[in-house]
């Protein structure tokens, strides 16, 4: 395989220059290895600069006196292997430049090849380029031609059983087919992946959220018993039976909602610029909200199974929202997600029968909207979006093809009614907290948010206009709350 060296912008950096000139003083060898061949063998691109440098020993002590060179952080991985990373920003783009420089972990390169995960990851070349060529011990050239994801060795998985997780994320992203050996040692060695980190999971499959086709990988995952060690909640989905609005068992329902969330994405995304700016804002790190709200779609029913009862004969699965929402909880925090993405995955799952609702009533009003948006907030487009998916994969005997046509245009229309309010001048209460203190004499408390919520919906209706008017309508209010609340704020005395 021949890869011109003059191909890549990273090897006139300053940063991978100041590794060259540390390789050319020698007298140790350092190769450059690994995903970073691979990627440039297949043409993809990518917005960091990720690359990984191998050396017999010594390679905290050459990473650290590269980082001082070009004024880089450099920070121990591990210690006990000789594992650091070099992060830094090459300019004048400010690209994020990340090189990690570890020791070779087997006597030679061909061993330490060997205890990486997949041959495609083991092409290696030795600096100084134009006195080496590319090495490729394991057949990954062969390998990337024929778009094959093969383990480098039968211990692979047991060495790392994140590497089970990897085989999928790889294929999502690649686009590449898994070996049957190694899917077949992958489906053996599955529960190894109970004993890996939340959070290693979590950005793998992340990965595979991020691609268009994520529900096929997600059965396949699930038919490997994989999945369920990632996310164990999922057992329960399976072979629970749904009503006649359903087609599909509450598993199939669920990969089929996210198949059709994808659908949505693919047609409304290139229509859209400010849906696809709200679909790829960041979450956290660099996991952004459609993918969460893929995984969302995933979710969305997991309560159904403990809400199920049959009653006259109808299958039915009341409070299934708000039993999803604590099960979406444990999964969040098994996952670690950030809070952002916990709050977010918890609205989708909580409200996500809402714009239903909406859609069913003959007039929307605009306390009804209001109110809706109150909820939501920031995940408002995400809740109709996921409701929309829900609907689409919703095909049983008794599904009405005029209902489901007004849920979309419901929801549809909220979605640029969202975007429009962003461009709108700010809400401005008539009246806060201090109002009902000087001028209604009342007492702080929880009641005080009740008060100032019943007057901002009145506000918003055009039921009140003015200060004076916000004032009676909270006065008003607070009576109310006093005849239905033994623990009604009291009026202060005089």
């Amino acid at each position: 395989m021949k890869i011109r060296s003059s191909d890549h912008p990273v090897f006139r950096s300053r940063p991978f220059c100041a590794v060259l000139e540390a390789a050319r003083r020698g007298p140790q060898e350092i190769y450059l290895v690994g995903g970073f061949w691979r990627d440039m063998a297949l043409g993809r691109a990518k917005e960091s600069w990720d690359l990984d440098f191998c050396l017999p020993r010594g390679a905290l002590a050459f990473g650290s006196r590269v980082a001082r060179s070009v004024r880089a952080a450099f920070v121990v991985l591990d210690k006990e292997r000789g594992c650091g990373r070099m992060v830094c920003k090459d300019r004048p783009a400010g690209r994020p430049v990340t090189f990690d420089f570890i020791d070779f972990r087997g006597k030679d390169l061909r061993e330490d090849l060997r205890k990486r995960d997949f041959t495609i990851n083991t092409l290696a070349r030795r600096l100084p380029f134009s006195e080496h060529a590319l090495v490729d011990l394991l057949g990954a050239g062969q390998d990337l031609a024929r778009k094959v994801i093969r383990m480098t060795g039968p211990r692979a998985f047991e060495e790392d059983p994140l590497r089970i997780l990897r085989a999928y994320s790889l294929s999502a992203l690649l686009g590449f087919m898994i070996e049957a050996p190694t899917l077949r040692l992958a489906k053996r060695q599955a529960g190894m992946l109970k004993a890996v980190a939340g959070e290693r999971l979590r950005d793998e499959f992340f990965k595979i959220l991020s691609v268009a086709d994520a529900a096929d990988l997600l059965d396949a995952m699930d038919r490997a018993g994989v999945l369920k060690e990632v996310i164990p909640q999922v057992r329960l989905m399976h072979h629970v039976k749904q009503g006649g609005y359903h087609h599909l068992d509450v598993w199939g329902h669920s990969l089929e909602t996210v198949r059709k969330m994808e659908g949505l994405f693919a047609k409304l995304r290139p229509a859209d610029p400010e849906l696809a700016a709200y679909l790829d804002e960041a979450m956290a790190a660099d996991r952004r909200r459609y993918q969460l709200m893929k995984m969302a779609a995933l979710l969305h029913d997991i309560g159904k199974p403990e809400a199920y009862e049959v009653k006259a004969g109808k299958t039915m699965f009341h409070g299934h929202e708000r039993i999803g929402r604590v099960i979406s909880r444990e999964v969040a925090r098994r996952l670690k997600l950030a809070t952002r993405e916990q709050t977010a995955l918890d609205t989708l799952i909580f409200w996500h029968l809402r714009p239903g609702y909406l859609a069913d009533n003959k007039v929307l009003t605009r306390r009804a909207v209001y109110r809706y948006f109150r909820d939501t907030q920031a995940e408002a487009v995400s809740v109709l979006l996921l409701a929309v998916a829900d609907q689409r994969a919703t095909r049983g005997p008794l599904a009405s093809v005029s209902s489901r046509r007004r849920h979309e245009k419901v929801a549809l229309s909220l979605t640029r009614r969202y975007f429009d309010m962003q461009k709108e001048e700010p809400f401005v209460r008539l009246i806060n907290g201090n109002d009902l203190i000087k001028k209604l004499r009342l007492t702080p408390g929880p009641i005080f948010s009740r008060i100032l919520s019943a007057v901002e919906e009145a506000q918003v209706e055009g039921r009140v206009k003015t200060k004076q008017q916000a004032l009676a309508w909270a006065k008003k209010t607070a009576l109310k709350e006093a005849g239905v609340s033994s623990q009604a704020p009291e009026a202060k005395k005089k």
